[in-house]
């Protein structure tokens, strides 16, 4: 293919398989002119490496121009092995310290990114839905992931803070802990928040108790992912129908109409003004479910409910719905 990147270590024991040929050939060559299989094999791999020992039995024209056709074809084979088995050990870290810094300077260059700490299953589920919607991500992983659906990765401990310093958490709007170690996800929601006050941070956990202390620490969602899926499985369990629509309405591109969110702020027209007076449903078509104000849902508001700043709309609508409803807020 071209373009296709080179094997080094392919062509490396491809070179040793034509130096076992050139020895195999090369003792049989020397049997034919008399000597026996273990002086045959002496004097080929005395030959081929050069080292200047006399010539084992009767030395005839046959034998020296078969000599010199042996040092030549056994003398370039491992001479071969030698350049391609040093290309080996140091063109391909050269490759992946080049690739790294290119890397790195894309990475440098992002702002209001999602920095995810974590690649095991929990996190490539977070990595392909984050990356269907358009969001740009920067994975954090002890593991070197060569993978092609990853264009922005930081090798390393995420809870060393040069690491998260290298994923851009100065610049980033949300970092995502997808760790198994509820500990690691303690440590390093606490190094975040001291980095970066303002940060919107969601975690997960593995045990109930490790939930109030990341609150604690200053995580935004906590999410115990044994918890949700045994909801999930109860939910298709009581009602299936009800569960999968709520399930693919959050999956951009599965169906028609979905579910969003959309702010309130006070600068916007929507702040001080009922939901009768801003009249949503009419101009966008979207409908509004519930309402967030603080940590509390008003579910099915009222016409006369007055919306305030920092309150969060959800609401169901198509994508141009939710669209018109986004560009109607930021009015």
């Amino acid at each position: 293919m071209r373009g296709a990147p080179k094997d080094p270590w392919g062509r490396f024991w491809a070179g040793m398989v034509g130096l076992a040929v050139v020895i195999a050939a090369g003792t049989f060559g020397y049997y034919r002119l008399g000597l026996t299989v273990g002086e045959a094999l002496y004097q080929t791999v005395i030959t081929i490496t050069t080292v200047g020992y006399d010539e084992i039995g009767t030395v005839t024209d046959s034998y020296r121009v078969f000599t010199v056709l042996l040092i030549l074809f056994g003398v370039g084979t491992a001479l071969y092995i030698l350049t391609v088995l040093i290309e080996s050990l140091f063109e391909g870290r050269l490759d992946v310290e080049i690739r790294r810094r290119r890397m790195q300077k894309q990475i440098d260059r992002l702002s209001d990114h999602v920095v995810l700490c974590g690649f095991g299953q929990v996190g490539r589920a977070i990595h392909r839905e984050l990356a269907a919607a358009g969001r740009t991500l920067v994975v954090v992983d002890r593991r070197d992931l060569d993978d092609a659906e990853l264009p922005h990765t930081v090798i390393g401990e995420a809870t060393d803070d040069s690491v998260l310093e290298s994923a851009g958490l100065e610049r980033a709007s949300t970092l995502v802990l997808a760790l198994d170690s509820d500990i690691d996800n303690l440590y390093i929601a606490l190094t975040a928040r001291s980095m970066r006050p303002s940060l919107f941070i969601v975690a997960r956990s593995n045990e109930f108790s490790a939930e109030p202390k990341l609150r604690q620490a200053g995580v935004d969602r906590v999410v115990n992912t044994h918890e949700i899926g045994g909801a999930r499985m109860a939910a298709l369990v009581l009602e299936p129908n009800v569960a999968d629509f709520l399930g693919v309405t959050m999956h951009a591109g599965q169906l028609s109409v979905r579910l969003a969110e959309t702010a309130v702020t006070a600068e916007g027209p929507l702040a001080g003004r009922s939901l009768a007076e801003c009249g949503i449903s009419e101009s966008t078509g979207a409908t509004i479910l519930a309402v967030r104000r603080g940590g509390s849902f008003v579910t099915d508001p009222p016409d006369d409910f007055v919306l305030a700043a920092a309150d969060m709309l959800i609401a169901l609508g198509t994508k141009g719905q939710l669209a018109d409803l986004n560009a109607s807020a930021a009015a």
